[in-house]
């Protein structure tokens, strides 16, 4: 039975990756997890410089989900270059880093620090607030998004996958935008922005006040956006938002995303990918098929 997929000129084994900020780098879960027997791992974002995140409390438990304003907290590409990227290169998956910035100019300093590097693919996150723009994510803004697309591309040594946000009015605008940009794929959805009041203290349960909410609450919204985007452009597109099972990931697939990023349920099931890989196979052996493709994008047939 045949799962492998080739996302943007790179065979994954099968089409199961982390989402970025769930997993690390995997070094925290690699005891319960053979990162081997994932299609890929994708990275916390790494920024330029080392991130020091916002302010506590930033995770609060929503129905069906949590909302997160941890900030993009992390060590910086030289720390991740020196400590997190041999880790993962034990292991037979591939690697995909997910990168933020503030600045165009941050960006692409960080791409071209990965440019030589042992790394499958770039994923960049441009729900990050532009900085000379007032705060305004990167990723609500079409014509921002091909400007740093194809800034990005000039510099990268890896295929440029761009992570869209959900916060816009029309999702496919913003994709064909990345496209155009000469992005090789895509990933969606990011987190959708929400805030929760603590009623008892009257006020914000987050400091930042209002955070991303992923988890399954998402899903039926993610699905939707990754139908949308895949009859829209001609590039692969790794789904997310809300996979908690391998039913969930199926949906994703049918709806057009060549590949699945498995976030929040990581959380309560370190195991949750590969219980994802185990039910695909089922499925495909339970309805006699022999190569997933058969699956991806049915829907849109």
């Amino acid at each position: 039975m045949k799962t492998e997929v080739t996302f943007a000129g790179v065979t994954l084994k099968n089409p199961v990756t982390t989402a970025s900020g769930t997993f690390g780098s995997g070094m925290e879960y690699s005891e319960f997890v053979d990162l081997s027997l994932l299609g890929a791992v994708t990275t916390k974002g790494v920024a330029n410089q080392p991130w020091e995140g916002n302010p506590t409390p930033r995770i609060a438990e929503t129905y069906g989900g949590m909302l997160n304003a941890i900030g993009l907290q992390n060590p910086g590409v030289d720390v991740f270059l020196e400590r997190d990227l041999p880790f993962l290169k034990q292991y037979d998956t591939k690697v995909i880093v997910n990168v933020c910035g503030k600045t165009t100019e941050e960006y692409c300093e960080t791409v071209q620090k990965l440019a030589d590097a042992p790394v499958d693919l770039l994923e960049i996150n441009i729900s990050c607030p532009n900085v000379r723009e007032g705060g305004i994510a990167f990723g609500q803004n079409p014509a921002k998004v091909e400007e740093i697309t194809r800034a990005i591309k000039r510099v990268a040594g890896q295929p440029v996958i761009m992570k869209l946000s959900p916060n816009v009015t029309d999702i496919t605008e913003t994709a064909r935008a990345a496209e155009a940009g000469g992005a090789d794929g895509l990933s969606l959805i990011n987190t959708l922005t929400g805030m929760k009041i603590d009623i008892y203290r009257r006020s914000f349960a987050l400091a930042n006040r209002t955070g991303g909410l992923s988890g399954p609450a998402i899903k039926p919204v993610a699905v939707r956006m990754v139908y949308q985007v895949a009859r829209a452009v001609k590039i692969p597109i790794i789904g997310m938002g809300g996979i908690q099972t391998a039913e969930d990931a199926l949906e994703f697939l049918m709806a057009g995303a060549t590949a699945v990023a498995v976030g929040t349920a990581n959380f309560h099931n370190p195991r949750a990918t590969l219980s994802v890989i185990e039910g695909i196979r089922a499925f495909l052996e339970e309805q006699n098929m022999n190569d997933i493709h058969e699956i991806i994008g049915c829907v849109n047939r």
